[in-house]
């Protein structure tokens, strides 16, 4: 999962999201220096990480791209989900995209003070770009590519990892659909956070 799910997983706590936002900054026993509150977010970051990364059907996504990504390709089938929810985000929020993702960095923006030094310094670009809505379009998802591989050592195959979508983005569809279902259970289950239920 990238930026745009874990967001939307935190439900509407500001602390929960927060805390998910920086997860992938805090390492190890880190964690405890953050309110309890921080902590929870960022430990649900480290459980969404793992529920995703060992689940069957990103193993069979990831061979799309294991070509060109190797041990990368878990990252690239990431940002392939969050186009997926971009793209059907009716589904899942009664709240347009634009509306949800404005509210959410006013949010994020309000913790500042407490991101880790490697979140401070991206993350006025993640606003003044709008990250969050460039999944949606293929050209979007080019730039988010290239942003992760600059400042990540993602290698900078943009526009394959595109093309590969695109060669193969209705069984891409159907992996995203049956593993973000099994994703909001989990979640939703452990935290208590009510999602919109989906026809």
């Amino acid at each position: 999962m990238n930026f745009l799910a874990h967001i939307y997983l935190s439900g509407d706590s500001r602390e929960l999201l927060i805390g998910n936002f920086i997860g992938d900054y805090v390492k190890g026993k880190d964690y405890k220096k953050y309110p309890e509150a921080i902590q929870e977010g960022i430990l649900l970051h480290r459980k969404i990480d793992f529920f995703t990364d060992s689940h069957p059907i990103t193993h069979k996504a990831k061979v799309l791209v294991r070509e060109r990504y190797g041990l990368y390709s878990g990252i690239v089938v990431d940002i392939f989900y969050d186009h997926f929810l971009s793209a059907e985000w009716d589904l899942y929020c009664d709240m347009s995209l634009k509306t949800y993702v404005r509210s959410r960095y006013r949010m994020l923006d309000s913790g500042f003070s407490i991101f880790p030094a490697g979140v401070k310094t991206w993350f006025p670009y993640f606003i003044k770009s709008n990250w969050l809505e460039t999944y949606t379009s293929f050209e979007g998802l080019v730039m988010v590519f290239k942003r992760m591989s600059f400042r990540t050592s993602l290698p900078d195959h943009s526009e394959y990892a595109v093309a590969r979508l695109q060669d193969n983005y209705d069984v891409m569809k159907d992996y995203f659909r049956e593993f973000f279902e099994e994703m909001r259970t989990y979640v939703g289950t452990g935290y208590g956070i009510r999602f919109k239920e989906v026809n």
